[in-house]
């Protein structure tokens, strides 16, 4: 059996688990790759990628995207191919409250997902914020049209529906933490988005990191991803979970 190894990781600026909209810096930007490839008896390839950008055009007006590609095959039958853009415009983020635009795009191969758009606006609760250290409260409302390319559901409710449109509304909870004289930063980022129509119709998502400092701008990262989405195409599971191991390059 011949087995091929392959992993990269491609950090050209930064990579960081989360941009801090209130800092002041005018522009801040991460961007990472990883693959996996193995040939042979079992044929597996992986390859990820995932970039951040935060810009300040003005005093008050802060714009930020978060973007990520993901595609996974094994045994040459392709698991996942999804995309996943999010975007923001905050205004004045360095007060204590201030309010947001947002714009989501997305598409899920493994979920039947066409493309799913969510458009909306909220506003940011700014618990603290010192020294790095910080924690936020969202909450927000949006529009959502989700396009799949199957009808049948696991909840009977929908079927014969390839579109499902709805009102959410957004709970977020984000943090940043240095412990242990900064040898151990901890990160979160969380939120819990009920559809205001359809109580049976919601979905929530916890991502947290543990980060341990290596040098002065190199961390060791371990990330553990949990989604549930209650409205799936029938027979699909409707929790994901996902622990992934790597590296966090910083130019700050």
């Amino acid at each position: 059996m011949r087995t091929l190894l392959f992993i990269i990781i491609c950090t050209p600026f930064l990579v960081c688990a989360q941009i801090d909209e209130s800092d002041s810096l005018k522009l801040k930007a991460d961007l990472s790759l990883t693959g996996f490839l193995q040939e042979g008896n079992v044929q597996t390839v992986i390859f990820r990628a995932k970039s951040g950008l935060s810009y300040r055009p003005s005093e008050k007006i802060v714009f930020k995207t978060q973007n990520s590609y993901v595609y996974q095959e094994f045994g040459k039958s392709k698991a996942d191919e999804d995309i996943l853009s999010l975007n923001f415009l905050y205004f004045d983020p360095s007060r204590k409250f201030y309010p947001l635009i947002l714009g989501f795009v997305s598409t899920n191969f493994r979920r039947k997902i066409d493309l799913r758009t969510l458009f909306g606006a909220g506003v940011t609760y700014q618990v603290f914020s010192s020294n790095g250290d910080w924690l936020k409260l969202s909450l927000s409302s949006e529009y959502e049209r989700t396009q799949f390319n199957e009808f049948r559901f696991n909840k009977m409710v929908y079927n014969g529906s390839e579109d499902i449109n709805t009102f959410r509304s957004t709970i977020w909870v984000n943090g940043r933490y240095q412990l242990v004289e900064k040898r151990l930063i901890v990160t979160h980022e969380s939120y819990f988005q009920p559809s205001l129509e359809s109580s049976n119709n919601y979905r929530w998502q916890a991502d947290i990191g543990l980060e341990m400092p290596l040098w002065e701008f190199l961390n060791f990262k371990i990330n553990y991803l949990h989604t549930f989405e209650s409205v799936v195409i029938e027979s699909q599971k409707e929790e994901d979970m996902f622990l992934t191991f790597g590296l966090t390059l910083k130019s700050y």
